[in-house]
């Protein structure tokens, strides 16, 4: 999904405190093992931790939540603390792989908004297996040298003038939301026709893209190399950074807000260390140093009061007032059948 930043720095982090399968330091307060998202934290914390409380973190990384379920599901790899997306918690919980958690261990966790609280219930109802740790929107990134015209609407990206130009996420759910939105049905839709709807519409698109990227994304917005991408807040934010050009907007049709959270995996081994993990992480000082790094949206209310930069603190990227846009849906786990359905959909537009 989402994540970026710093590639050197948190290779250096891996090659020098090593991942999961790689001969680990000895230390008097074990480890806790951690599967997040691809360059969604800053190493610098890692270590910061591993300092103060002589825990040895064990790192891996996953690019979406679709690689990531799989793997935790067959537990040949115990992980002891994971960051996935809002729909996949439910998945998790549903499938009974999670355990819930003792807030009285994690008395960090208070620096969390309620707002992001009251969310999470979506899909953790009760708030019992998940701490939020960034939050988002799912846009359109353009190139203001490169589109001459108002942008407003997902419905630019089927604009033939926009041929080779036009980057799409290659993610089932991300892909489908865009089509959904834009016929202005739900992005949690199980009605085979709406979908067969929004899957025909893809394959029209499909001669228009220049690519189906996760990550690239950015890197190719920031180089010049498209006009406009679907992207997530947090990596628009970093990209306008690099290149001024360069306008994030959430479409009038609505779109996807969603979270993403620490959660214990009811097999980890070191659970009273994944506590302290993530209690690290929803310390103020840590969690203004992550969001400073990735630039995805905390929802560490705490933290947000440290930022020094007051543009930053009230930026309508990184924090919008959800109030004044219509539509707007967070993922929801459909059942085993309808991630198949969806699955099968996406292979029709991905093959045709």
């Amino acid at each position: 999904m989402k994540k970026k930043l710093c590639v050197l720095m948190l290779f250096a982090f891996v090659m020098a405190f090593g991942l999961t399968g790689c001969k680990k330091a000895d230390s008097s307060n074990g480890e806790v093992v951690v599967y997040n998202w691809g360059e969604y934290i800053d190493p610098e914390t890692l270590e910061l931790f591993e300092k103060e409380t002589g825990i040895k973190v064990i790192y891996d990384e996953f690019e979406t939540n679709e690689t990531m379920y799989p793997k935790v599901e067959a537990g040949a790899t115990v992980y002891d603390v994971i960051c996935p997306s809002d729909y996949t918690i439910r998945k998790m919980i549903e499938n009974d792989l999670l355990q819930e958690l003792n807030f009285d261990h994690i008395p960090n966790a208070k620096n969390i908004g309620k707002q992001y609280y009251d969310s999470a219930m979506e899909f953790d109802p009760g708030n019992l297996y998940a701490v939020p740790y960034c939050w988002g929107t799912v846009g359109i990134l353009y190139n203001k040298t490169m589109v001459d015209e108002p942008v407003d609407s997902w419905t630019i990206l089927w604009d033939p003038k926009y041929k080779d130009n036009i980057l799409m996420q290659d993610s089932v759910r991300d892909a489908f939301m865009v089509a959904l939105k834009t016929k202005g049905y739900s992005m949690n839709t199980l009605d085979l026709d709406e979908l067969n709807e929004a899957k025909n519409y893809l394959l029209e698109q499909k001669d228009l893209v220049q690519a189906y990227v996760v990550d690239q994304v950015r890197d190719k917005m920031i180089g010049n190399e498209a006009a406009l991408g679907v992207i997530y807040s947090g990596e628009a934010i970093y990209t306008q950074r690099e290149n001024p050009d360069l306008e994030y907007v959430i479409p009038k049709e609505g779109t996807n807000v969603w979270i993403d959270a620490w959660v214990i995996p009811k097999n980890a081994k070191n659970v009273e260390n994944a506590e302290k993990f993530i209690d690290f992480m929803c310390r103020p000082d840590i969690a203004l140093m992550n969001f400073d790094y990735i630039t995805y949206s905390t929802p560490n209310d705490a933290a947000r009061d440290l930022i020094e930069d007051e543009e930053i603190r009230n930026s309508t990227i990184a924090f919008p007032d959800l109030s004044q846009y219509e539509n707007l849906e967070t993922y929801t786990y459909l059942g085993q059948e309808g991630d198949e359905l969806y699955n099968e959909l996406w292979k029709e537009v991905k093959s045709e």
